[in-house]
């Protein structure tokens, strides 16, 4: 066990460098000015709750002179088009839609955005979920990202939000995974589509690149839509990554561990190329960053403080790692601390992902997602 414990130390410490350079390396949205045609899509069911800041953020933006928005109410039953037209307030900039019918083979999200692309009119599609607020020249910066760095696609990932125990120990693992494990640069350069990370919270594209690639069709039945679509267009030659947006648009994707557990359920078990994939990504995770912590607590319960320092050292490379995430994305530095019990409980979900789906119990938003092509809903 000592000599696994020290392999994972090692390799958690390698991590850890990789996630700084990522950290310098990491493109990011700045000021900037646009004058074509933006079109910015919102898909929505069910977020009366949340979607009058978001709109009325997208309608507050400076610096994108020629904006259309589109926001498509996906069956919603909570009164989600009256608080958008309520937002509105008759601003003839922003059109509200009505999903049609989800068609066979497709998933709810991917289906919601086809449409809403299929009605814009812009050069440039920026997709963004309901729940994000983009800041006043947000996005601005994320179109002058995207035209000016050469990119058709780009994912600049907003602050995530996160209150409470449960948010808070899982939410931050999104931007340090990307950061950790993905080599982003490197990523931009070569086709392997495997190389994709993406946010659909908020996403920019070329309108014509987007249609190239086959656009939310080509993805019709994916349960983490932007990742895929991210990868339809590496497939098709186009260029995509993912940016550091904390400073163009925030983000509060659960309230509480209720709605984290059930959305990470929904989605987990599709983040890796099938089971044996979760098995070995949940096995590096744990040699990594829960193995080395453990083996240091057990040294030190028997009295032997020097066996303990290969997994201390572990310990301390998994928590830097987090640190220097935390500190790129905004996150909240002393929460790194418990990176291991975050790591337990991302496993736990991803068994509880895996268990829902094997069992057909996999439900989003009151849409079941059976098999590889349900019915669900992001």
């Amino acid at each position: 066990m000592s000599r696994v414990a020290a392999i994972g130390s090692a390799t958690a410490a390698l991590m850890a460098a990789h996630a700084a350079v990522n950290a310098r390396l990491v493109r990011t949205p700045g000021e900037g000015v646009w004058g074509g045609r933006v079109s910015v899509l919102v898909p929505a069911r069910d977020e009366a709750a949340r979607i009058g800041p978001c709109v009325r953020a997208l309608l507050d933006q400076r610096g994108a002179e020629d904006l259309e928005l589109l926001v498509l109410d996906d069956g919603s039953t909570d009164g989600t088009a009256a608080v958008v037209r309520r937002t509105a307030a008759g601003d003839g900039r922003l059109r509200l839609l009505a999903g049609r019918p989800l068609a066979e083979g497709w998933l709810g999200k991917p289906h919601a955005c086809a449409q809403l692309a299929e009605a814009a009119t812009g050069d440039v599609l920026v997709f963004v979920d309901a729940d994000v607020v983009l800041c006043p020249g947000g996005l601005a910066a994320t179109v002058a990202l995207l035209r000016g760095g050469g990119l058709d696609l780009v994912s600049p990932y907003p602050l995530q939000l996160a209150d409470g125990l449960g948010p808070r120990l899982v939410q931050p693992l999104l931007q340090w995974s990307w950061l950790t494990f993905l080599p982003l640069r490197l990523a931009e350069r070569l086709p392997a589509t495997s190389l994709c990370a993406a946010n659909g919270q908020l996403l920019a594209c070329d309108a014509a690149a987007y249609r190239a690639a086959g656009g939310h069709a080509a993805v019709r039945g994916q349960v983490i839509e932007d990742v895929a679509l991210a990868r339809a267009f590496k497939a098709a030659g186009f260029v995509a990554t993912v940016a550091d947006g904390t400073g163009v648009a925030t983000c509060r994707m659960y309230g509480s561990w209720p709605e984290l557990r059930d959305g990470y359920t929904k989605s987990l078990w599709a983040a890796f190329p099938g089971p044996a994939g979760a098995v070995g990504a949940a096995a590096l995770l744990a040699v990594c960053y829960l193995l080395p912590p453990l083996h240091a607590v057990r040294a030190l319960l028997r009295g032997r403080p020097r066996q303990a320092v290969p997994g201390l050292a572990g310990y301390a490379a998994g928590v830097a790692g987090r640190l220097i995430a935390a500190r790129r994305t905004g996150g909240r530095s002393r929460d790194a601390l418990a990176h291991p019990v975050s790591i337990a409980a991302l496993l736990a979900l991803l068994a509880r992902s895996w268990w829902a789906r094997a069992t057909g119990r996999l439900v989003w938003k009151g849409r079941e997602l059976g098999g590889s092509a349900g019915r669900d809903h992001g």
